[in-house]
C-alpha cells in the first residue's frame, strides 16, 4: 500500500509567495508611481505643456513685433492710429460714428 503524501507546507508556502510576489511586481508595473499608466499620464501632459509652451511662444512674438512697430527708433502710424482708436476710443475730425 502506497500511503497518499500531502504536498509539503514548505512547498505551497513558497509558491503561495512567489505568486504574491509576482501579482505585486505586476501590480506595481503597470499601477506603480514609475508605472505603464503614470508614464502615458506624463507623456501626455508633456505634449499638452509643449503645445502651450508653443501657443505662448507666439504670443510673445506678437507682442514683441507690436511693442517694436509702437517705439521711438521705428513707429508704425497706422498701428498707432488703430490703437488708439481701439483703447482710447479716438476719431478723426472728418468720420461720422454711427452706432
Amino acid at each position: 500500500m502506497h500511503a497518499k503524501r500531502r504536498p509539503a507546507i514548505g512547498s505551497l508556502l513558497y509558491f503561495a509567495l512567489a505568486l504574491t510576489l509576482s501579482v505585486y511586481f505586476t501590480f506595481a508595473a503597470v499601477q506603480g508611481d514609475f508605472g505603464v499608466f503614470k508614464r502615458a499620464e506624463v507623456d501626455a501632459e508633456a505634449k499638452a505643456l509643449a503645445t502651450e509652451l508653443a501657443l505662448l511662444k507666439a504670443e510673445v512674438a506678437e507682442m514683441e513685433n507690436l511693442t517694436l512697430r509702437l517705439s521711438d527708433q521705428y513707429l508704425d502710424l497706422d498701428l498707432l492710429d488703430e490703437q488708439a482708436r481701439e483703447i482710447l476710443g479716438l476719431i478723426r475730425g472728418d468720420e461720422i460714428v454711427i452706432r
